[in-house]
This record gives structure tokens, C-alpha cells and sequence, in this order.
């Protein structure tokens, strides 16, 4: 198991920025591929960005352009860097493993984007 914190949510309003860190410890390797899954209000959680070991990224749709994800594995953490917020990025914030499998879920961290 690899056990991941999220921190760094918080309240922002509509074209602000904010970064986010999730710091894994227990059975991290470098080489594990990691993501930061969203979830909106009353919305199932969908994967928006995720990072390999070798830094490829790939992002969904609707970040594209805004959001950038970075690794440091030296640190076991990984960032999220959120730029040009909207109100439909408001949610719960989670990183984990991509795929996840059986890996436990943290608390998350609460981001709330106002218009």
C-alpha cells in the first residue's frame, strides 16, 4: 500500500490559481505512474492529470491548458498546479496511483472556485 496526502485546497475565485501537493509514503517507487483524480458535487470521481515515471503527462479535457502536474520524486510528492480556475473545478481533490487497483484513498482536499 501506498499511503497519499493531499493538501493545498482552499477557496479561489474564478480565474485564480492554486497548487495542490500530494506526499506518498509506504511502498512508493519512482516508478509508479500517479494522478490527481476530481470530484465534483454529486459527481463520480474522474482522473484529470496524471504523471509517469518519466514525466509524461497526460491531462483530460477539460484542464488541458490550465492545470500542469509535476513529480519530485526525491520529495515522494507530486504537485498540481491549477491556473485559470472555474466554478466546475470546485470539488474534492484526491491523488493515487493510475491505475489506482487496490491502492487506499486519502482524505482529499477541498477546492472551491467562486464566480
Amino acid at each position: 500500500q501506498v499511503h497519499l496526502v493531499e493538501s493545498g485546497g482552499g477557496l479561489a475565485q474564478a480565474g485564480g490559481s492554486l497548487r495542490l501537493s500530494c506526499a506518498a509514503s509506504g511502498e512508493i517507487s519512482s516508478i509508479n505512474t500517479t494522478g490527481w483524480y476530481h470530484q465534483g458535487p454529486g459527481k463520480q470521481r474522474e482522473l484529470v492529470a496524471s504523471i509517469s515515471s518519466v514525466r509524461d503527462t497526460n491531462y483530460a479535457d477539460s484542464v488541458k491548458g490550465r492545470f500542469t502536474i509535476t513529480r519530485d520524486n526525491a520529495r515522494k510528492t507530486v504537485y498540481l498546479q491549477m491556473n485559470s480556475l472555474k466554478p466546475e473545478d470546485t470539488g474534492v481533490y484526491f491523488c493515487n496511483l493510475v491505475p489506482q487497483g487496490g491502492n487506499d484513498w486519502g482524505q482529499g482536499t477541498q477546492v472551491t472556485v467562486s464566480s
